[in-house]
């Protein structure tokens, strides 16, 4: 449904392919300005694309993990930085749209073009007061915080001076949900990669935040019970990741394609395509991307289906997922990587597309949710044997 209760006509993917060229033509100015500009953000919103993993009870699409890999996909193929955005954005309405109360969710999708941002780093603090919490924080990486209309951000709970204790002894988290007049951004996202993501720094100085906007995401059951709001939030958050790996790696391949087919080789009147080092790279890229790609369909549908069947969610499956999504990141930036130096040192300039997809590609398995850190803690949940990362 749209934002305003009709049907969508097209899919999401292709609602996404749709907007390729608005999204292509304002990645110049995402970088240059380092965030996303306004009428692209504008864009996904009319588009409903952020609204893909909200719940079809305050007017999202509730779509499958696939759908939303494919629809971060296609506006990562046409920026990285863009789907990024996109990603994160689809993440913070899916998992805000699900545990919100009903009557404060309504009230919050009712804007056709709502977008939050969101840092799921407890680095807040929580305190309860009378009808809420004061909260107090700084969070990096606000992906989109200029284009937001709230931010969403996890605190650590309080208790005066020091945290308060949970059930377990450990620390108890919630998000605040904060009006974007209500929070500073610090121009604090000078950087290479993903550059024209506005990754900004958002600070909180001592907010009141009504109970009606604090959430428990990550501890507690989310209010909707549909598969999807069922699935582990941390696979959640890392199959999205996947999407803007691919996207980029597929645009970064079609770039080569191009460039090989019109350019000449040194001293040749033959074009780099036909030079057998350009032609292992393109199909090294391609088997690296479509088998790393392919897994993550497997291994999340796979969790999909137990999920939906209500079977019981094992170490192991999750395991799987991470494995498959940090995998595909890597291989992401493998593919590009290969076809980067396949086309010589004219990809070393800013003017050619490639140089800007490894650039940007390389960000994403710096994410914790896609880093090497799962390696060992998927591994050794394999093996049966003590992991330090949650396997969630």
């Amino acid at each position: 449904m749209t934002p305003t209760g009709r049907p969508w006509t097209a899919s999401p993917p292709e609602r996404a392919r749709a907007l390729a060229t608005l999204v292509r033509d304002g990645a110049d100015e995402a970088e240059r300005e380092r965030r996303l500009s306004e009428p692209v953000a504008i864009a996904l919103a009319e588009a409903g694309l952020y609204r893909i993993a909200a719940p079809a009870s305050v007017g999202g699409e509730e779509c499958t993990p696939r759908t939303q890999i494919e629809t971060i996909e296609a506006v990562a193929e046409a920026d990285g930085a863009t789907g990024w955005n996109l990603m994160i954005g689809v993440e913070n309405l899916g998992f805000l749209g699900a545990t919100l109360p009903l009557e404060t969710a309504h009230e919050l999708f009712a804007d056709p073009r709502l977008i939050v941002a969101g840092a799921l780093n407890p680095l807040g603090r929580a305190t309860p007061c009378d009808g809420g919490y004061r909260v107090t924080g700084q969070w990096p990486f606000a992906s989109g915080c200029h284009n937001a209309h709230y931010f969403w951000g996890q605190c650590v709970l309080y208790d005066g001076d020091a945290p308060a204790p949970g059930p377990g002894g450990g620390l108890q988290m919630r998000e605040a949900l904060v009006p974007a007049s209500e929070i500073e951004i610090l121009d604090t996202w000078h950087v290479s990669g993903m550059r024209g993501s506005g990754s900004h720094d958002v600070a909180i100085r001592d907010i009141f935040v009504p109970d009606e906007r604090i959430t428990a995401a990550m501890s507690t059951p989310a209010r909707e019970r549909g598969t999807l709001y069922r699935m582990p939030p941390l696979c959640r958050l890392a199959y999205n990741k996947v999407g803007v790996s691919t996207g980029i790696a597929r645009a970064a391949l079609d770039h080569f394609a191009s460039f090989a087919a019109e350019t000449k080789r040194r001293g040749s009147s033959k074009p780099l395509c036909d030079k057998p080092a350009a032609q292992v790279a393109m199909a090294e890229a391609e088997i690296a991307l479509r088998s790393a790609r392919a897994w993550v369909f497997e291994a999340v549908e796979e969790l999909w289906d137990a999920v939906e069947r209500g079977a019981e969610i094992t170490t192991e499956q999750r395991a799987v997922v991470h494995l498959a999504c940090s995998n595909a990141a890597a291989a992401a930036v493998r593919a590009v990587a290969g076809v980067h130096v396949a086309a010589g040192s004219a990809a070393n300039f800013e003017s050619h597309p490639l140089e800007r997809c490894l650039r940007n590609v390389r960000v994403v398995p710096q994410h914790i949710m896609v880093s090497g850190q799962w390696l060992e803690s998927a591994g050794g949940a394999l093996l049966g044997q003590p992991h330090e990362l949650p396997i969630g």
